[in-house]
This record gives structure tokens, sequence and C-alpha cells, in this order.
């Protein structure tokens, strides 16, 4: 293939190209690490932003999978520079990794911009690293190309296969409701993680490697290996040698994305079950590309796509089955006719090209649309006077009698309110209530941390209740299910609606018909808005004082508003 570029228009080339004084000081600093003149110039130089870290298992592999990239660089004829970067271990990291999603996309960015690279191999797969990379890689717009981390194995306890958080929150229900043993409980903690990589469910890390795929971002099929496989070092290898090709050609994020790409990625989400935090990261993804996409076009998906990953949570199986059974290939293929193939990918090809003829190897996990396993897709967006600006919900992951119901608010003030209260036996509840937990948004939380999934009262676990209705602000992790109602916006830490609900009003929730109603009328939500004060969440200083003055409500994506848009800037000067 012609190359577009030659090696003195590569970006690097004003570092290195140069006979002056600073182009001097940039080879003679190269030559001090122990590498020649021949190693780097005139040759593509990459920079592979690696997001590993002691404390982050996802990742735990990026030691090592960073020299399998390295290695296809170097054989394609460029040269790799490892650039660090924050790891945002989703376990860990408080009080929640969406709080510094932005901050690595920032980061990305700026470690692009700053140094002598002509393109990047983005190191990802930990919930908020992948959109986080994909934002500060779209905002550079400098050829980069994703290298997922890859799901980890199938867990296992006494016989029966674990899924990764799913399961985690199916059995610490029991365990509260005295069916599981603390010794039973501790045997699950050494089963269900059982290497490195990424929750093995439909959460939110496969969901958004998957999407990255979708939109062009990887090398077919490359989001479905697991971690362990031989086959992901050379996956890795091999994102080596195509970013060396993409930067002779300039094929940026630019060139990749478009409307209908964005426009897959939801039809995808829906046929995955995807995790409902898909939501906020692709509408941030696609307002650094320039695109408006919306709540109101992942209803328009969730109406035409329905559910046909058979994976946990709205399934049955796992990540690994998913490779097996044919991976994110196989199921493209299987709804080709509701996608835009025309739409072109890293590797040069269109999305159609990278999936023709791919095979599905096991039809009850990778079902066709005819025998999806909820047909009316995977997210709901809901309005009305809770929510004006909308809120969403997995109802593939819900009790179906909960889809339609009217039911009293049972409201906490935040978290801590909840906590204090959920388990206590003389708590008025009943399965009928709708648990509602305010200030835990954007702002509120801060960095609407994953509680709305609030627990089950143990005084109902003990009684059989297994789902409720919850309503909140928060995000909830993708591997968690239940009739759990989140993102609502505008959040109540800022003024919206939901501040002003009080226990014992009636709330109705219609999934059907996309409504969400409190039983008050506007008069006296505004009146009660007008006497309500929020919790002290102020920062003093600091990058959280940053974050709360900046940050964007979930149905805008919650990126900082002046990180948006399309606006160049500029390379920096070199004097």
């Amino acid at each position: 293939m012609e190359r577009k570029k030659t090696p003195e228009q590569l970006r690097s080339h004003r570092w290195f190209g140069a006979e002056d004084l600073r182009a001097f000081g940039h080879r003679s600093r190269m030559l001090q690490m122990g590498y020649s003149i021949d190693d780097f110039k005139g040759k593509p130089i990459v920079a592979i932003i690696n997001t590993w870290s002691d404390i982050n298992p996802c990742h735990a592999h990026f030691k090592n999978r960073v020299e399998d990239v390295k290695r296809g660089i170097l054989q394609a004829g460029g040269f790799p520079v490892e650039l660090p970067a924050i790891s945002l271990a989703e376990t860990y990291v408080k009080p929640t990794t969406m709080f510094y999603r932005n901050l690595l996309a920032m980061e990305a960015e700026e470690l692009l911009r700053s140094h002598p690279v002509d393109g990047a191999v983005l190191m990802g797969g930990c919930d908020k690293t992948t959109p986080a990379l994909l934002m500060g890689a779209i905002s550079m717009n400098l050829p980069a190309i994703l290298m997922p981390a890859g799901p980890m194995l199938r867990g296992n306890w006494g016989g029966k296969t674990l899924g990764s958080g799913s399961d985690v929150w199916k059995y610490w229900a029991e365990k509260e409701a005295g069916n599981i043993s603390q010794a039973q409980w501790e045997e699950m903690e050494a089963g269900i993680a059982r290497s490195y990589g990424h929750c093995m469910t439909m959460g939110t890390a496969s969901t958004l490697t998957s999407l990255a795929e979708t939109l062009g971002f990887t090398l077919p099929n490359a989001s479905s290996i697991p971690a362990p496989d031989s086959g992901h070092p050379r996956m890795a290898a091999n994102t080596g040698k195509q970013i060396v090709e993409m930067i002779w050609q300039d094929r940026k994020p630019s060139d990749v994305l478009t409307r209908g790409s964005f426009e897959n990625a939801l039809t995808v989400q829906m046929a995955l079950g995807g995790s409902t935090n898909a939501i906020p990261h692709l509408i941030a993804m696609s307002k650094r590309a320039g695109l408006d996409i919306g709540l109101k076009d992942f209803e328009a998906a969730s109406r035409r796509m329905g559910v046909i990953a058979n994976l946990r949570p709205s399934g049955e199986f796992l990540m690994e089955d998913f490779f097996y059974a044919g991976g994110l290939t196989g199921l493209l293929e299987n709804i080709r006719s509701h996608l835009d193939t025309d739409c072109m990918t890293v590797n040069g090809k269109t999305l159609g090209d990278n999936i023709a003829g791919a095979p599905i190897y096991n039809a009850d996990v990778i079902r066709g649309v005819e025998n999806a396993i909820y047909s009316a897709g995977a997210t709901a967006v809901l309005y009305g006077n809770i929510a004006p600006r909308g809120c969403v919900m997995k109802p593939s992951a819900a009790d179906p009698r909960l889809l339609k119901h009217t039911g009293p608010a049972l409201v906490f003030r935040d978290y801590n309110d909840m906590n204090a209260q959920i388990n206590r036996d003389d708590l008025d509840v009943t399965a009928d209530h709708i648990l509602v937990l305010q200030n835990a948004g954007p702002v509120g939380g801060p960095g609407m941390p994953e509680w709305g999934m609030l627990p089950i009262p143990k005084k109902l676990l003990k009684q059989g209740v297994r789902d409720m209705l919850r309503i909140s602000d928060a995000r909830m992790s993708g591997t968690s299910y239940g009739a759990c109602i989140l993102h609502v916006a505008p959040e109540s830490y800022i003024g919206g609606p939901l501040a002003a609900v009080q226990t014992g009003d009636m709330i109705s929730v219609d999934i059907e018909n996309r409504s969400i109603h409190v039983a008050l009328g506007d008069d006296e939500i505004q009146s009660r808005l007008a006497i309500w004060n929020p919790p002290n969440r102020d920062y003093g200083r600091g990058y959280g004082r940053m974050y709360a003055n900046h940050i964007t409500q979930a149905d805008e994506g919650c990126d900082f508003d002046f990180l948006t848009g399309t606006t160049p800037i500029e390379d920096p000067e070199i004097h």
C-alpha cells in the first residue's frame, strides 16, 4: 500500500529531523538512553499509553502485554515509546473511577500532544480506562488503536460457574438472608476471580471494549479474547503492527468515527444487553467527535434491537463462552442487516469487510434476533416530573413484575443515610416500596458512584424478596441487575426534582410507556425545592473543586464542559 506520508512529514520529525540546537538536544538525549540514531530517525514513533499499576487486577498482565505491543511495532518498522498513565482500578479507586475518568482523558490527550509521537496504542479495559483513553485520543486526533485488556476466566465455586459482580450481588443477598454461611462466602472469594483480566460478565468493561471494537477502534474480535488466552498476546503484537501502518496512512479517529459508527455502537449496546454505564461514555465520546448522540438515540436503538447475547447479568453465560461461540464478530455478522457496514475501522477495512462470514458456534450464547432473550431492548429511557431530562433502566435484568409499578417512596438523603437504615429490623418497608437515593449524582456523589443497585433491606431478604424498584441519580455496576432506575437528570444535588421526593410520596413507573412520575403537582415540587438544602460537598481546592465547577450532567456525558467539541489545539512550539 502506498504511504500517504513521507518520513519528513511525520509529526516526530519536528523534534528529531531539524539541524538546529534543539533537535541536537533531542537526538543526544535519545542516545543517552542507549538508542542509536537509526533506531528512531525517520520512523513512526508510537506512544504506548499503558494503564498498568500494581493495584489494578484487570491490567495485571500489562507489564507483559506492553512488550508484545512493542514487538509488533518494531517488526513493522516503528519505534515504541511507553508512556504510563493513571490506572483507575475499578475495585479500589474511591470515591469512584468515574470521578477520574476525565482526568485520564486529559492526561492521554496531553501525553500525545506534548511528546514527539506520531500515533498511539491505547492499553485499557478496566471500566473507565477505555472511554477515557478514547476520549483523549479522539480530541488529539492522531492515529490511535485500542488494545483491550480482555476478560478474565470463568469463576468457579462448589461446582457452580461464577460471574464477577453479578454473582457477588446474588450471593450477598443469600448471605444476608441467612442462606449462605460465612465459610461458603470465603470460599467464593477465592473462586470468583481466577485470572487477570476485567470482569467476564457483560458489565461495563466488556461492554465498552465491545463498543470500541464496533466503533472501529480495535482489530476484529480483539475485545472478545480472554486475557489469559494465547491469542491475546498475538492480538497485542498485531495491534502494534497495525498502528505503524495507520501512521503511514494517516488514519485518524476522525476518519473512523461517523454518525453511522455511533449508531452501530448503540445497536450493539442493545444486542449485548450492555451496561447502562455505556450511555454517558458514548455521549461523551460523540461530543468529542463533534457528533451529538443523546438519550433519544439510545431509546430509538432499544426499540429496534433486542438482547441476543445470552450473557450475565441479563442472560446465562460469560465472556469466555462468548469468545468460544464466535465473539463479537459473530454477533455483528448475525445482525449485519441492522448495521452500517460501510463504516471505516482502524485496519483500513470497513466493518462489513471485517465481519464477513464470521461464524457462530453456539446459537444459545449468540442468538438470532428472532430468538432474543429479551425482545424489547436492553435500555429504557424514562422521562417524567422526577427526571425531566431523562433517566435509564436495564429492563432485561429486572423482575418483570416491576416494569409497571406504583408504590410509596422510601427516601434516603445520601449513601450514608441509606447504609445506616437499610438493615434495621424496624425499617418501615414492604416489597412494594420504591427505594430512592438522593445526592449520588455527578456533583453530589461526587462522581456519580455505582450506588444505584441499592441493597434490598435485610428484613425483606429474609422474606424471599430479591428485587425492588430503586431510583437514584447514581450509576450501577454493569455487572449488576435488578429494577434499578439510574442517571436521573438533573441530579438532586443541584436542585433537580428528585430532591423534592419525600418518604411516602407515591411514584409510578411504566417501562412500556417510558414514564416515571411522582404524585406531586409542579407547585408542590417547587415549594419543596425552595427550602431544600444539599449536603456539604464543597471542595476548597484541587481537582475536586475543578470537577465540581465543570462537570456536566449524566444526559450530557459527564465530561468537563471545557473538553467537549472539536476546536483544534495547535501542536506545541519547539524552541
